[in-house]
């Protein structure tokens, strides 16, 4: 069922924690008049110290657009967890503008099965942000993907040296394996988060 109070149980685990991190590098957005955007955040989280697994490092992925939606729709699959998993640091995502943005688009379009506002949404994507690695994109290899769309995913993998790319749509990302990528369902992740621990 929608998570009528995710954006209240984002807030009060790390709410506080992200602005004493971030309040510094506010002004980074003045061209929305000081209010920092979900951008802003991605730019300073490289900033924010990140914990770690006792297995040597936290397990960095691509998480596919799917798994975000899932994960704040319902409470009780593996979607969920791995936004659990972010949260507490044993996953650490990594992120493009392009993806960002898509993860803005899908969120805000389907606002109200989620039970959230844009504004919600907007503060929710602030702080998954700010505990992502961004990295830019220099090299693009669309169209490669059955689906275009799905190209600046691929390509974000290749960019940030992550090796797996976490989705339900494994068929959309037919060949991914030449490029030394694999795909993940949430459930895998899960197994390699208990491994690692």
């Amino acid at each position: 069922m929608p998570l009528q109070g995710l954006s209240t149980y984002f807030f009060s685990f790390f709410f506080l924690w992200v602005f004493v991190h971030t309040l510094e590098d506010m002004s980074l957005s003045k061209k929305t008049g000081g209010k920092p955007t979900n951008f802003d955040y991605c730019l300073t989280s490289a900033t924010i110290p990140h914990m770690v697994l006792k297995g040597g490092g936290c397990i960095r992925t691509v998480i596919d657009t799917n798994i975000l939606y899932a994960g704040l729709y319902s409470s009780t699959g593996a979607s969920f967890q791995i936004i659990q998993a972010v949260m507490k640091k044993r996953v650490q995502p990594v992120m493009s503008v392009a993806l960002l943005f898509e993860y803005e688009d899908v969120l805000k379009r389907n606002s109200t099965k989620l039970g959230l506002t844009d504004a919600g949404i907007d503060a929710l994507l602030n702080t998954f942000c700010a505990l992502c690695s961004l990295h830019k994109i220099h090299y693009l290899w669309r169209p490669f993907l059955p689906d275009p769309k799905d190209d600046h995913v691929l390509e974000l993998a290749v960019a940030s040296g992550v090796k797996t790319i976490t989705t339900f749509n494994r068929k959309d990302f037919k060949g991914v394996e030449d490029f030394g990528v694999e795909i993940l369902s949430p459930k895998t992740l899960l197994e390699e988060i208990k491994w690692a621990l």
